[in-house]
């Protein structure tokens, strides 16, 4: 599955953005999808994770935990992460990414997206 994540940009703190990531090249509804970042000089970290049916399962990060959301549309073979209450310490290139199960925790993605920059002011 071939992944293309859109949807960054800069936005100052206290504010939103939402994040799209479209699938193409397989049936979308195999996989369970997840947002990554990794922020300047950092490690890639997970932020959060659906399940592959829609109005899955959900699972996030604690530091996101309250402000994001991770959604999808699987008629639309898309996964959503709405970003809200936007703080600097968020500003990271954010990463898409699916696996091919009903529900994935941290680990275990095949297929990565190539991020979208998230730059978040103070």
């Amino acid at each position: 599955v071939q992944l293309q994540a859109c949807g960054g940009g800069l936005v100052q703190a206290g504010g939103s953005l939402r994040l799209s990531c479209a699938a193409s090249g397989r049936p979308f509804s195999r996989y369970a999808m997840a947002w990554f970042r990794q922020a300047p000089g950092k490690e890639r970290e997970f932020v959060a994770t659906i399940a592959r049916r829609s109005g899955g399962s959900t699972y996030y990060t604690d530091s996101v935990k309250g402000r994001f959301t991770i959604s999808r549309d699987n008629a639309k073979n898309t996964v959503y992460l709405q970003m809200d209450s936007l703080k600097p310490e968020d500003t990271a290139i954010h990463y898409c990414a699916a696996a091919g199960t009903d529900v994935a925790g941290q680990y275990g993605y095949e297929y990565w997206g190539q991020g979208t920059e998230v730059t978040v002011s103070s």
